[in-house]
């Protein structure tokens, strides 16, 4: 069965508090320091802001949509289409947080399946390193994709 859209899901569980994972993820002084590296501005719903990330010299343009403790959601930029990521923020038993991502869409074509891939792993990625960031204070993203530099 061939699919025409291609749609990115990814989900993580974060041993913290709905509000910590919230605050981490739409504020810039926190992410920064396991995501992004720049950013002129919190996430909130109607903003536009600009994203640098350390290993690229290109800047991401970043339109919210919502900001809301259970569900942040912006437009971003890829290959000249505005693709839809949200994030719904659920509590899981006592004091962790269900992190789900979904990012839509693209054709099923060449294009869109390097996006899916690249993209996928971008947001395992962003799950792993906001787990490591709001669990033990750790950066996992420093140094990593240096490689990568032009």
């Amino acid at each position: 069965m061939k699919t025409d859209q291609l749609e990115i899901k990814v989900a993580l569980q974060i041993s913290k508090p709905v509000d910590e994972v919230f605050e981490a993820i739409v504020n810039p002084d926190k992410m920064t320091n396991y995501f992004i590296s720049e950013s002129n501005g919190r996430m909130e719903a109607g903003q536009k802001l600009i994203w640098k990330f350390p290993e690229f010299e290109d800047k991401f343009p970043v339109k919210v949509v919502a900001a809301e403790q259970n569900l942040i959601s912006f437009y971003w930029e890829n290959s000249g289409r505005d693709l839809l990521v949200e994030m719904n923020l659920s509590t899981v038993g006592e004091n962790s947080t269900l992190v789900k991502i979904s990012e839509k869409s693209m054709e099923n074509d060449e294009a869109g399946l390097k996006w899916l891939s690249g993209n996928s792993f971008g947001w395992s990625n962003f799950l792993a390193c906001l787990k490591a960031y709001t669990e033990y204070g750790i950066n996992l993203r420093k140094g990593s994709f240096d490689f990568m530099k032009k």
